[in-house]
């Protein structure tokens, strides 16, 4: 019975890991994608005319600063809140987009998608964590597994063994390590912002 409650603890670790890893690979994809799509619409603002091409071109870096502000990266100056700077830029993108009817298709679909990737990354930062529910029915049968081994232990005159401890150790330290996975940017485990702090460094040099 000892053996199944750990074999089963065993078993909903290894799922619960998968679900927090996922996540993680998520989370870091959506980083290059975000980055990739303002790289792209920094490039396409420059097929736009004055004075919107200056001012898209202003808003993205902005955004990109707010961007890794966002992810705890710190800022040299308070700026616009991320909703503000895409209203802004859907702004100009509607001014342009009526001037020009047809015009620049292209252009829109890039400012449209950076809104959207926003949207993404919320999602899977703040709203893709492992449910309350789940984590306190995996807390209770790793209570009752080590409890069991712990008693199993006793009566077989083995509590002292160096082995219950290490089992219980193992098991401990996998947990910390999904619990750190899933709790983006507060653990030791976090995704790497280098995508968007390159992109924030190109376009500073692009600008002079």
């Amino acid at each position: 019975m000892v053996g199944a409650l750990l074999g089963l603890l065993a078993f909903i670790l290894g799922f619960t890991f998968s679900i927090a890893a996922d996540a993680y690979k998520a989370r870091k994809q959506a980083v290059v994608d975000e980055a990739n799509a303002i790289r792209i619409t920094y490039g396409l603002a420059g097929m736009i005319p004055e004075p919107h091409r200056t001012e898209v071109r202003k808003i993205l870096r902005e955004y990109v600063e707010e961007r890794l502000q966002w992810t705890g990266v710190e800022r040299g100056q308070e700026g616009h809140s991320a909703k503000e700077l895409q209203n802004q830029l859907w702004a100009q993108a509607v001014v342009v987009g009526a001037q020009n009817p047809g015009g620049f298709d292209v252009f829109l679909d890039s400012v449209d998608k950076v809104i959207e990737l926003r949207s993404v990354r919320v999602m899977f930062r703040e709203r893709s964590q492992i449910p309350v529910e789940y984590q306190v029915v995996l807390l209770l049968i790793a209570i009752l597994a080590h409890a069991a081994m712990g008693y199993h232990a006793g009566v077989a005159g083995t509590a002292r063994s160096p082995v219950v401890l290490a089992v219980a150790i193992t098991f401990s330290l996998v947990m910390m390590l999904i619990a750190d996975i899933d709790t983006p940017g507060k653990g030791f485990i976090n995704v790497s912002q280098q995508a968007m702090i390159d992109l924030r460094d190109s376009l500073n040099k692009l600008k002079h």
